[in-house]
């Protein structure tokens, strides 16, 4: 791999630091190939997903399986990921402080709003809030951090309603029944709710938690699809325009895909024709579902 080096060598201290080496650069373009394809794959998928000659693949397979990044199978040839790069993903998810990772998103998704801002955890009576910074705008509301929130009048509660399993959520819904009767939602209702909240990739309420303040919430994963926190904007209902919440939803789902790749959450591309299918699904759909708000 000296050939791929030439002209872009350590720089050390000297030159500009942003420089690096190449062929490090490229190996990650090799082992990024290998994630995406989410399984065994064959030299000629490898090379061609990495845009390289397969000769050149081949060479930083060769050398990425001498440290254990990457393994091939006796049997059939195939490629995969190593027993060295298992270690290192279960060491970094072991040192992942998910919370206060997704936290740094937080000033700039109030900054671009000017909006109040919050993140929540799920605990054993329902979402806790971890983290809260107020925006421009005075709201009719102090939030205290490890306050719970409800599943069903809460935007953030209404996220974990729809992406966590039922025997986790039913149990605090009980504990939850007296607000849960105030909404008015039945069974049926709730599990319309849930579909709709997973469809859009957001929930709004307005008024849920306290009159005059409405709430936009998206889901933040980490690797293997899991929940770990759930991002809101906070804003009064008077301001809580049509116009306003779309722009808004657009904001938090975008800063909630920015968290989420931080995690280490891949989302792989849905097959030819699935984004076409599934808006049309919705678009069927919408004018039978209830409101997600």
């Amino acid at each position: 791999m000296a050939a791929d080096e030439a002209g872009s060598g350590d720089q050390g201290d000297a030159g500009d630091a942003r420089q690096g080496i190449q062929s490090v650069e490229n190996a990650m373009t090799v082992l990024l190939a290998l994630e995406q394809g989410l399984g065994p794959m064959s030299l000629t998928q490898i090379a061609a997903a990495s845009a390289m000659a397969p000769s050149k693949a081949h060479r930083y397979l060769v050398s990425l399986a001498r440290v254990g990044l990457v393994s091939q199978s006796r049997s059939s040839g195939l490629y995969d990921m190593g027993p060295s790069m298992r270690r290192l993903g279960a060491e970094s998810l072991r040192r992942m402080d998910e919370g206060g990772l997704a936290a740094e998103f937080l000033p700039g998704l109030r900054d671009r709003t000017g909006h109040a801002v919050n993140l929540a955890v799920w605990g054993d009576h329902g979402p806790i809030i971890v983290r809260w910074d107020y925006g421009s705008y005075a709201l009719p509301i102090t939030v205290r951090v490890g306050a719970t929130l409800p599943l069903l009048s809460s935007s953030v509660g209404r996220i974990y309603l729809a992406h966590l399993p039922a025997a986790m959520t039913d149990p605090v819904l009980a504990s939850q029944a007296e607000t849960a009767d105030q909404t008015g939602l039945g069974d049926t209702e709730i599990e319309q709710l849930k579909a709709d909240v997973r469809r859009d990739g957001y929930a709004v309420t307005a008024g849920g938690v306290l009159a005059g303040v409405s709430s936009v919430a998206a889901p933040v994963f980490a690797a293997a699809d899991s929940l770990p926190v759930v991002v809101a904007l906070v804003l009064p209902t008077r301001l809580a325009t049509e116009p306003s919440v779309a722009e808004l939803a657009r904001e938090v789902t975008a800063t909630a895909a920015a968290m989420s790749a931080e995690l280490g959450r891949g989302i792989p591309a849905p097959p030819r024709g699935a984004h076409r299918a599934s808006r049309s699904a919705a678009t069927d759909s919408a004018a039978a579902a209830p409101s997600n708000r």
